[in-house]
């Protein structure tokens, strides 16, 4: 396989774990309460009545086995995770770092284009500013007045956007060579089932494939 189809078996491998977590977390599913109305203590002609609490899961009964399943699934991820690694290992590029880096420069190409995008504007607004005076009797009074709002850039947009374009023209090269990496690289490990199998599907083979 290669890196692209290890990652998404990885993240089965993690959904089959974390549902087989849920199931083992759930105390209705490993533990069994049952409840005893003494109905025969007060009236001797009546038996006394015994009911037993439904487990939510179809897979309460077999518990131990999904214990073992768990770990099964935990030791190919544990493969799988060291396949990973010595593929990425054989790459030209560290791949890890440059997906955080490719990332960083996208974010730093979107506000290098909304620095570009920015204009200057000039705002009139009538009546918002307020000051005080005296009038002819002496008296401080407050008067309103128009107030007029310039705002300018003070940067150099075509730089921007020359940085702006580097920075995208950077990205995308990185992004196609990961991409290539992704598909052309080998990754050292056999997958025990189909990655499109069900949770279900999946765990009744195992049981199987250890008879």
């Amino acid at each position: 396989m290669n890196l692209k189809e290890a990652f998404r078996f990885q993240n089965k491998l993690q959904g089959l774990m974390n549902e087989a977590q849920s199931i083992l977390q759930n105390d209705r599913n490993i533990t069994k309460t049952q409840t005893t109305v003494f109905h025969k203590k007060v009236m001797p002609e009546l038996e006394n009545e015994v009911t037993v609490d439904m487990a939510p899961s179809e897979y309460a009964d077999r518990i131990n086995e999904i214990m073992s399943f768990l770990l099964w699934l935990l030791d190919e991820h544990e493969k799988l995770a060291k396949g990973i690694h010595n593929a990425k290992a054989a790459l030209p590029i560290d791949m890890d770092n440059e997906v955080s880096l490719n990332s960083r420069r996208q974010q730093i190409a979107s506000t290098l284009r909304y620095m570009v995008d920015l204009r200057s504007s000039e705002i009139l607004q009538p009546g918002g500013g307020m000051g005080y005076r005296f009038n002819a009797e002496g008296n401080q009074v407050s008067y309103r007045c128009d107030v007029k709002r310039v705002t300018t850039i003070n940067f150099d947009r075509n730089k921007a956007r020359t940085y702006a374009l580097a920075m995208n023209r950077k990205a995308d090269e990185i992004s196609a060579e990961l991409d290539r990496c992704m598909v052309n690289s080998e990754v050292d490990y056999a997958m025990p089932f189909d990655v499109n199998d069900s949770f279900s599907i999946i765990f009744e083979n195992w049981l199987e494939s250890r008879v």
